[in-house]
């Protein structure tokens, strides 16, 4: 595998954690460059721990492994949307008063966690192209880390200015994003 094809990949995977952070973003009344930092991290972690975990699997357990993780993907981000769109319908969590962001490890870890379970079908792909392990996670770590941080950038600049439509937003987003990721590997997409 070439540098622009590891390059592409690495891109490509970290999409989703891109998308995910630009909703966190939207939630953001005051932006937090720790918590920003930490957000991405998870997810720049995440998206380079899961092809490892691919690459030790291998194809032994590639079948059981693509057989729910679509399910499972969509589930916490549903759940994470939907929870979303409840605080906003239900006017809670507000932060009138503009308090900075609160880091929910919890929902970062769940949210991490979606949008990185893709990633083991490409560590089952590294080991059958006998790819450079160490480099190629950390160049997916790294873009995904780096993407994820820029995206909540983009999406407190957006929250920010439309508040609660932006949350309400992103809440739905987080659940199309889930709806697409099942949709694709059930193979209607």
């Amino acid at each position: 595998m070439n540098l622009t094809e590891l390059l592409l990949i690495s891109i490509g995977l970290a999409m989703d954690a891109f998308s995910v952070s630009v909703c966190k973003g939207l939630s953001m009344k005051k932006i937090n460059l720790k918590g920003g930092a930490v957000t991405a991290l998870f997810f720049g972690v995440f998206q380079a721990v899961m092809p490892m975990i691919g690459y030790f699997l291998g194809s032994r357990f590639a079948n059981v492994i693509s057989s729910f993780s679509h399910w499972v993907s969509f589930g916490l981000l549903a759940f994470i949307g939907g929870k979303m769109i409840l605080e906003v319908v239900k006017g809670g969590d507000e932060n009138e008063d503009g308090k900075e962001y609160r880091l929910d490890i919890k929902e970062v870890l769940l949210l991490a966690i979606a949008t990185s379970i893709d990633a083991l079908a490409v560590g089952i792909v590294f080991a059958a192209e006998k790819t450079d392990l160490f480099f190629s996670v950390t160049m997916i770590g790294v873009i995904t880390f780096l993407l994820s941080f820029v995206g909540i950038f983009i999406g407190h600049k957006f929250g920010s200015k439309y508040e609660k439509k932006a949350e309400m937003a992103g809440g739905i987003i987080l659940i199309l994003i889930g709806l697409k990721l099942l949709l694709e590997g059930l193979g209607v997409l």
